[in-house]
């Protein structure tokens, strides 16, 4: 058994053994995505995605043309014309490879950037909700967890108060 999963085991055991003990779970990214901080922060991120992955597929398509023309002219070529070709191509794939890993690095930077406020305030949301409601532990998600009743679930109600809270 792993130690994180030990560690939830031994807390929960702990806060069960309270008789006024109560438990719930929320769907963190399910929230987040639901709001409407959530759905305008995905819908730039895919604004930006798209345009990322046109200029992407642009450059795929000009470097599999590039390789149909050297296959075509392969037979015709001189050894170093084939070579000075080959290394030209080469090198072209491994800038659009690294120009690939660029952007999903940016991506996932841009992402965490319009996201971290979000999650901030969620946080504060699931605190809020959480404390009023009665609850002495709330998990993130039910990762881990085997069985959970509906009821337990605060992940519409985090969701409700964190609209309000506008």
């Amino acid at each position: 058994m792993n130690k994180g999963l030990l560690f939830l085991c031994v807390v929960l055991a702990t806060v069960v053994a309270k008789a006024e003990s109560k438990i719930g779970f929320v769907d963190v990214p399910k929230a987040i995505q639901a709001t409407s901080a959530g759905k305008k922060a995905k819908a730039e991120l895919e604004g930006q995605f798209n345009v990322k992955k046109k200029e992407l597929e642009k450059k795929e398509a000009d470097l599999k043309k590039m390789n149909e023309d050297f296959e075509k002219k392969k037979t015709v070529l001189s050894e170093e014309a084939l070579r000075t070709k080959q290394m030209e191509f080469q090198s072209e794939m491994m800038k659009f490879r690294d120009e690939v890993a660029k952007s999903q690095s940016e991506i996932q930077k841009r992402q965490q950037e319009l996201t971290a406020p979000i999650l901030e305030k969620m946080q504060k949301t699931i605190a809020k909700v959480s404390k009023d409601q009665g609850y002495t532990l709330v998990l993130q998600n039910t990762q881990g967890v085997l069985f959970a009743t509906p009821e337990i679930d605060l992940t519409d109600a985090v969701i409700k108060a964190f609209e309000k809270d506008k």
